[in-house]
């Protein structure tokens, strides 16, 4: 059984979605083989689909490879897997899936113009990582294969093969309940995000609470919907459920995987009192899956829509994970908000791109999607790590969280410093970076800086940031 993937590149597996708990008692092999069992059973792992490699799921798991060699044969032995030479693991064919019925960027103080050496902004992804052979080779088999009627208009939910694709990914890497007729294809999470809004407002909603701090874009943009938007604190365990419980807002609007911008993880805590503070208020989350698929020094956690696909309503994007001008995204809502969200969406724009979806789902159904982010990853990590090793070396004295998952870091100076003069400071030395000096249009002394690191070669973190300390002192920031 351990020679089915000790020959496949780690790059070439696909991403599972596996929590295990060492501090549980049971052997994690055991943890490991029920897990796979429920994904399995609860058709998370459909009838054929290809197991990740044991050495990818070990490194994922932090575990050693002999625990998911193990996990693996004991699954194969009960019938659940199939294993053979050179293909892998996959789930046996006799599995079938069942059906499930259908149920953030701040805005930066501007930098002076100038010649930008090192973008530690965190608005986009290193879109010199975007696959560019494999997308053309998944455009040019959706242009081949598209009948004539396909390139109408279609389905205002989007197409039905990516929506396949999506509720099936989702389900695997972030334990969603996502069934492909209860998934809307949208342009990004923005768009999303306000025709769940403008649907909330016509529904009765005047309120709608938000992260403090949070993303101005998306506030700017929800400022257009109706509602009014209620700041409610987050600190290093996230979303703050107390402060939330205290308002009358009877939605919310919240990044448990990796808040924008301080990068915190809503605690295990906090996500079952959220969860909780929905259910027993019949209240709506509104999950936005920001950075979800880049996680660096902790175990994986599934979305909040796996836990109450009935009140929460799941937000996610390529936008992070290839690039921002695809303009394909998905929310996976409440089973009643799906019909006024598709007529919605389909008096907004007419629908999304029909090629663009189709080559997504090619690039899915061939695996090329899983890989992609698995050699991204590897970049990303290799970047995090530089700068975090400068930082501490020439920023010694100041906070960095946030840095556990994500593509930035959230950095606070040792007191408080003028933004709009380190953004200056900065920006004259070649460096642009983005300082947090507003929550939500209230005025607030600088409480810490954003750092993105998609961009920023590892070789060159040293000088970024020495230059970044430099500027820090020249605005009399202490180092």
């Amino acid at each position: 059984m351990a020679n089915d993937s000790a020959g496949r590149d780690a790059r070439d597996s696909p991403d599972l979605l596996v929590t295990l708990k060492p501090s549980s008692g049971r052997p994690l092999r055991e943890q490991l083989a029920d897990a796979l069992k429920d994904a399995v059973r609860t058709g998370r792992l459909r009838a054929g689909a290809q197991l990740p490699s044991t050495r990818a799921l070990a490194a994922d798991l932090s575990v050693s490879r002999g625990v998911v060699v193990d996990a693996y044969a004991q699954l194969a032995a009960e019938g659940f897997f199939t294993s053979f030479p050179g293909s892998g693991t996959h789930v046996a064919a006799t599995f079938q899936l069942p059906r499930v019925e259908p149920v953030a960027q701040q805005t930066p103080i501007p930098a002076p113009a100038g010649a930008v050496e090192f973008d530690l902004r965190a608005d986009r992804p290193d879109l010199a990582l975007f696959p560019r052979r494999k997308w053309v080779a998944a455009t040019r088999d959706a242009v081949r294969e598209l009948a004539d009627g396909d390139l109408g208009y279609g389905d205002p939910l989007g197409s039905s093969g990516l929506r396949v694709d999506l509720a099936s990914y989702l389900a695997r890497v972030r334990g969603a309940v996502a069934a492909p007729d209860g998934l809307l294809v949208v342009a990004g999470v923005t768009q999303g995000l306000v025709l769940l809004a403008r649907q909330l407002a016509a529904q009765g909603h005047d309120a709608l609470a938000v992260e403090d701090p949070g993303s101005r874009r998306l506030q700017q943009v929800l400022d257009h919907t109706g509602l009014r938007l209620v700041p409610v604190p987050v600190d290093r365990d996230g979303l703050d459920v107390s402060a939330l419980a205290a308002t009358n807002a009877r939605a919310v609007l919240c990044t448990p995987a990796h808040q924008f911008p301080t990068g915190a993880v809503l605690s295990p805590y906090r996500r079952s009192a959220l969860v909780r503070w929905a259910m027993e208020r019949d209240n709506l989350i509104i999950e936005d899956d920001h950075d979800a698929v880049f996680r660096w020094d902790r175990m994986p956690m599934g979305c909040l829509q796996g836990l109450d696909p009935q009140r929460v309503a799941l937000l996610g994007s390529v936008s992070r994970s290839l690039a921002p001008g695809l303009r394909l995204g998905w929310v996976v809502p409440p089973a009643p908000l799906l019909a006024p969200l598709a007529a919605a969406k389909r008096d907004a724009d007419g629908g999304s791109p029909v090629i663009e979806q189709h080559a997504l789902a090619r690039l899915i159904e061939m695996g090329a999607f899983d890989r992609h982010l698995r050699r991204a990853r590897k970049v990303y990590r290799a970047r995090r790590d530089a700068l975090l090793a400068a930082l501490e070396q020439q920023l010694g004295g100041w906070t960095v969280t946030g840095a556990a998952a994500g593509l930035h870091v959230w950095l606070q100076p040792a007191g408080e410093v003028d933004a709009a003069a380190l953004v200056a400071a900065a920006a004259a030395r070649g460096v642009a970076i983005e300082a947090t000096a507003a929550t939500y249009g209230q005025p607030a002394p600088l409480t810490g800086l954003v750092l993105g690191y998609a961009r920023l070669d590892n070789v060159y973190a040293t000088e970024a940031v020495a230059r970044l300390a430099d500027a820090a002192r020249e605005v009399g920031a202490p180092a």
